[in-house]
């Protein structure tokens, strides 16, 4: 796991333009290795008590997220042995929130993608926190 601290949210992004995915995010929590066994992830987010974990991968850089439903569901498939890796499993792979886009945008592009929480990463790909839907 690769822990990051939280970022301080701008009141104004970088262009004047209004809020950015970066000013509303929140802090990304346990991000671990994209290769990591399916169990030993539903240990960390349990133990971590958190309702998703980022995935990355040998470079550091964003490659989905993951939550403790899914992980569930496909720890109790039929074709699941103890061998399988986050990596294996189907999962939202991006494209991912960039930092830098418009609040309003992002949000639509979640909706129209029914993703309650998005990676917000920055121009190379590293996740800097999480965009959650507000109801």
């Amino acid at each position: 796991m690769t822990p990051i601290p939280p970022r301080t949210q701008q009141a104004d992004s970088a262009h004047g333009t209004g809020l950015t995915a970066r000013d509303a995010m929140h802090a990304p929590g346990p991000q671990v290795d994209d290769d990591m066994a399916v169990d030993v992830a539903l240990s960390v987010l349990i133990g971590a008590r958190v309702p998703h974990l980022l995935l990355q991968d040998e470079d550091g850089r964003c490659t989905g997220l993951v939550t403790r439903a899914q992980l569930a569901t496909h720890r109790g498939g039929s074709w699941y042995s103890d061998r399988t890796r986050l990596r294996d499993i189907p999962l939202d792979r991006g494209p991912f929130t960039p930092s830098m886009a418009e609040l309003g945008e992002a949000q639509a592009a979640m909706r129209g993608r029914t993703l309650g929480v998005s990676p917000v990463i920055d121009e190379h790909g590293y996740a800097l926190g999480v965009l959650a839907l507000t109801p």
